[in-house]
C-alpha cells in the first residue's frame, strides 16, 4: 500500500468548521515576538491548523494527522509566514496547541 493510499482525497480538503478543538493556546518567545511585531496572525494560523490545512508537511506526516482526528493523536502544520516559518503542535489529548519556531522545539 502507498502512503498516498492512507489519505482520501475528501480528507485532505481543507474544510471552513474545525476538525478539533484545542483547550488551551500558547506561544514560544520567538513566535510571541512576531505576533507583537504584527508579522504573524496566530488566530488565521490556528484556523488552518483546525480545519485540515497542514500547510507544508510531507504526505507521510498529512496521513499521520488524519488518523490523529480519529485517534486524538499529536496533529503538526507547518506555515511559511514572510521569512519565517511557524510550526502549530496540538499535543496527543488535544489539551495544548503550541505555535513555534522550529528552531525553539
Amino acid at each position: 500500500m502507498e502512503i498516498e493510499d492512507l489519505v482520501r482525497p475528501a480528507a485532505t480538503i481543507p474544510q471552513s468548521t474545525p476538525f478539533f478543538h484545542a483547550s488551551r493556546c500558547v506561544t514560544t518567545i520567538g513566535v510571541d515576538d512576531l505576533i507583537c511585531k504584527g508579522e504573524v496572525d496566530p488566530h488565521e494560523l490556528l484556523r488552518r491548523h483546525q480545519s485540515g490545512d497542514w500547510g507544508e508537511i510531507y504526505t507521510l506526516d498529512r496521513a499521520l494527522n488524519q488518523h490523529a482526528l480519529v485517534d486524538r493523536a499529536l496533529v503538526m502544520s507547518v506555515y511559511k509566514v514572510g521569512d519565517h516559518t511557524i510550526w502549530v503542535i496540538t499535543d496527543a489529548g488535544w489539551q495544548t496547541t503550541t505555535l513555534l519556531l522550529p528552531y525553539e522545539y
